[in-house]
């Protein structure tokens, strides 16, 4: 007997396992909805078709994602720590739910144009939380006052992005969690030896 979780979740959760499997383009709703243990019509009382289903999925689980973080570095007295603590969380997650980390690496990037304007709008909020990181390291002095935040946030978002892949790439061979220290430390003091 399937543990009792409500069904919206379950069928979430189904989903980022049959995409982390088959593929997005492959991952039949039938597939989700016996993974998910209810019915193929079940799927359509609480989405519109599959591709609702990835939007969903990626808008529930970066909403946890970012509550998360937001929880985690609230009492971090420190930009260091904020950004480590930020760092190592995206990092964790990912490490801990490696389908998840193949379908937000691999599987969404593989759809077409309009589905990824829908699932970016999810990505919005962690944005923010990277843009209150650089005005702060901004405000405390840490980061140089001209730095344009909109760019420090690509390039914080690339960083950790790239890495999750690269880790997604390589089959999960090494300790993603371990680079939060040095990806941090790249971050905030950059290349330069004088840092």
């Amino acid at each position: 007997m399937m543990k009792e979780r409500p069904k919206y979740r379950r069928i979430i959760d189904a989903a980022v396992d049959v995409i982390a499997e088959h593929g997005f383009h492959r991952a039949q709703v039938s597939k989700i909805a016996k993974k998910a243990g209810v019915a193929d019509g079940t799927i359509y009382l609480y989405f519109k078709n599959k591709e609702d289903i990835l939007i969903s999925l990626f808008r529930e689980k970066m909403g946890q994602f970012i509550e998360k973080i937001q929880d985690e570095i609230r009492d971090k007295p420190t930009i260091f720590e904020k950004l480590e603590t930020m760092v190592n969380v995206h990092f964790s997650q990912l490490a801990l739910d490696k389908n998840m980390a193949i379908v937000t690496q691999l599987e969404l990037r593989q759809t077409n144009k309009n589905l990824r304007l829908k699932i970016n709008e999810s990505l919005k909020g962690y944005l923010a939380v990277i843009d209150q990181i650089v005005e702060q390291g901004k405000r405390d002095g840490v980061f140089r006052a001209s730095i344009d935040t909109r760019l420090a946030r690509q390039m914080i978002f690339g960083t950790l992005d790239e890495t999750v892949t690269n880790w997604v790439m390589n089959d999960h061979k090494y300790d993603l969690v371990a680079l939060a220290k040095p990806v941090t430390e790249l971050l905030i003091n950059g290349l330069s030896a004088h840092a």
